[in-house]
């Protein structure tokens, strides 16, 4: 296998990902016009090859078939050729992982799809090596069985590329029932979730496991709404699980991707900037409902990481680390006891490896990766006969030297480009760490990330961008991004007070919905009407490892509808209720953001209004004893004093009223349109937090 030293088309893309094939011998084409019209041109078929910078299979394809010059020769001879990263164009990735999943029954990166130069695709597939092993089609066979295939008989290729497209657009829309939905459907996504639960090692299901924390998120709701004991069982048994097992880093901190066994032990080591903000998000929820600090550590661990390793010098955030390194899959992260050792002494060495599991024989593949499973902290101490707290300092001594060893080890690769919908994701998980942990860096770290997108991700004419790199911001945003950043702006709002965040959100939700829009069936398009029309306009429903951008959408409508008194965004939240009904009332533990949603609109939402100067300790104190509570149903709203004040009742009709009295800060606690007398007394009113079914 080699490499070719002149550079293809992909050296002037921005995607690390494309980059990273600049010099394979492929004549790569990245996504465009020109492409398809020489595939027309030349009657070619098209060869398109989708992934990602830090997807380990992608890499060993490259390695095995695009670095190969006896495959690029075929490649290039027959076909056109087009490569894409995934997360810059997830339209294309949406519409194309479909066909796969319609043809093949499964999907997965890298993804390989071959079609007309129409864009019809007639095969589809995920990983397959350069040649026929472990019972699996290589590609030089299938390179050229195709093309004999479209030599002999392109138009019957043709016809079933249509086939194909008619099949995928069918299972594409077939979610798209309308139907009704109520508090019922809460209840049985509860049971779903309890019968799904490992009650070995938490999470759902066998190997593999994926955190889905947004499913957590909705079973720590249904505790707070129920006050069932084994919603909240599940959602600590799965957290303590993951964060005991090697898919979390107890050197570096932060959560990889998935893991490969039921155990949480080995992970695919990638870390991915959404699973950290999801996790921290949960993480940071579980706390303010359990008290336990062990959680608060965890989140407060995932932003030292984030803010170490995954921050620009603008304040936005990086997408992900790779798993490989030196060609290795988790080289930069497993150890052995050799090596804890030299690092730590004997004593401590001994200490560290009996702890964290890390022995001569291994954990992985005759290495180790740090892990808690078979024990903890409190039961190590007290079988050493230890204190605890000194077991704890003595760790975190390690930890620290072990961290700045591995800092001189080559790092996995890190995929640099900043994703707007992710970072919309971690401005939200940052906002509520910043509330519940009364921790105001986490507050500026968030605003630091939303000026930047809105700085450097916006058009002249405000619309919304994908991704920025190297400095130049590319490609018209997703629902995803509208709805991720308007999350996230919301949040900051409830955390920082900063009305023009909130403006923002109310002036990106307008632009969302008519964009996005679906006036006939109703729910929002992946892409929008200004974009490139690819084969068919997807919407996106199903929760996969991130959430919905149509069930963030529904809440955020109705957060913004109960904000603004605006009545036409309240219809609107309930039309895209009933636009997915029918899917979510199907398999309800596929739509945890969804469910959030129905919680919010069938259940007891709250208004909150701290009527006062937020300069006055006071204030300050009535706003923080709302914030560190569990209240995943209430807005909260600061209403100053004086001109800052009008500005806040031109936005939010509700606080008109709503003043301070007797001159001191004044809390205002609402439910249903009904609010109880108001208090001025910090202690009085955590109690009527606490007395109250306040959500």
């Amino acid at each position: 296998m080699t490499t070719n030293n002149k550079p293809n088309r992909l050296a002037k893309e921005k995607s690390p990902y494309l980059l990273q094939h600049q010099y394979n011998p492929v004549h790569w084409f990245p996504w465009s016009e020109e492409a398809f019209e020489k595939a027309k041109q030349e009657n070619k078929p098209v060869f398109l090859s989708i992934g990602y910078s830090t997807c380990h299979w992608c890499h060993v394809m490259a390695h095995e078939s695009f670095e190969d010059e006896a495959l690029a020769a075929m490649l290039n001879k027959d076909f056109i050729c087009i490569k894409v990263d995934r997360e810059e164009r997830p339209d294309i990735d949406h519409i194309y992982m479909a066909v796969c999943q319609a043809m093949t029954g499964q999907g997965g990166w890298p993804l390989t799809v071959f079609m007309t130069p129409e864009k019809k695709p007639f095969f589809a597939g995920t990983y397959f090596p350069r040649s026929r092993k472990y019972n699996r089609a290589g590609m030089v066979e299938i390179v050229a069985q195709i093309d004999v295939k479209w030599k002999e008989d392109a138009e019957r290729i043709r016809e079933v590329g249509e086939q194909v497209i008619q099949e995928t657009t069918s299972r594409l829309l077939e979610h798209h029932s309308g139907g009704e939905v109520s508090e019922e459907t809460l209840h049985e996504a509860f049971r779903l979730y309890e019968q799904q639960f490992d009650s070995t090692y938490g999470g759902f299901g066998s190997s593999p496991k994926f955190p889905t924390s947004h499913n957590l998120s909705f079973l720590l709701r249904y505790y707070k709404k129920t006050g069932n004991e084994r919603a909240l069982e599940i959602v600590e048994k799965t957290l303590d699980g993951m964060h005991r097992g090697g898919m979390y880093d107890h050197v570096g901190f932060g959560f990889s991707r998935y893991s490969v066994d039921e155990k949480w032990l080995v992970p695919h080591f990638e870390k991915m900037l959404y699973d950290n903000a999801l996790l921290m998000m949960t993480y940071i929820e579980a706390y303010q409902v359990t008290g336990n600090a062990r959680y608060a550590e965890v989140a407060e661990q995932i932003i030292t990481y984030i803010l170490r390793d995954m921050t620009d010098e603008g304040g936005a955030f990086y997408s992900a680390e790779d798993a490989d390194s030196e060609g290795e899959e988790g080289k930069f992260y497993v150890w052995t006891p050799d090596e804890v050792e030299v690092v730590l002494g004997v004593d401590e060495g001994d200490l560290y490896a009996e702890l964290f599991d890390i022995t001569e024989s291994g954990n992985f593949e005759g290495h180790n990766i740090p892990n808690l499973i078979h024990t903890t902290l409190e039961s190590f101490a007290k079988r050493k006969q230890i204190p605890l707290e000194e077991l704890k300092l003595r760790v975190e001594a390690a930890r620290g030297k072990l961290f700045a060893h591995r800092e001189l080890r080559v790092h996995p690769g890190k995929d640099d480009k900043i994703l707007t919908a992710w970072n919309g994701l971690m401005i939200v998980a940052l906002s509520k760490a910043a509330r519940a942990l009364d921790n105001s860096i986490y507050a500026e770290a968030a605003a630091k990330a939303a000026d930047f997108i809105l700085r450097e991700l916006r058009r002249e004419d405000g619309r919304l961008l994908a991704r920025y790199r190297d400095g130049e911001a590319a490609f018209l945003g997703y629902v995803d991004d509208y709805a991720f950043l308007v999350w996230g702006l919301i949040e900051l709002y409830q955390t920082t007070f900063e009305l023009r965040f909130l403006r923002e959100a109310i002036q990106l939700n307008a632009e969302m919905l008519c964009l996005f829009g679906d006036e006939e069936k109703g729910g929002l398009f992946f892409y929008g009407s200004d974009a490139e029309q690819l084969l068919t306009r997807p919407k996106e429903i199903y929760d996969g490892a991130m959430p919905s951008g149509n069930a963030v959408a529904a809440l955020n409508m109705l957060r913004l509808s109960r904000l603004t008194y605006d009545a036409k965004l309240s219809q609107a939240a309930d039309e895209q209720l009933q636009a997915f009904a029918g899917a979510v009332a199907n398999y309800p533990p596929g739509h945890a953001l969804m469910l959030a949603a129905l919680d919010f609109a069938y259940g007891e939402a709250s208004e909150i209004v701290i009527a006062g100067d937020p300069s006055q300790p006071k204030t300050k104190d009535m706003l923080r004893t709302v914030q560190q509570q569990y209240l995943p149903n209430a807005l909260l709203i600061l209403h100053p004093p004086g001109a800052a004040g009008e500005e806040v009742r031109k936005l939010i009709p509700l606080v008109q009223d709503k003043i301070e009295l007797g001159g001191g800060a004044t809390a205002y606690v609402c439910q249903n349109f009904a609010c109880q007398a108001p208090t001025a007394d910090v202690e009085e009113l955590a109690q009527l937090l606490e007395a109250g079914n306040y959500q």
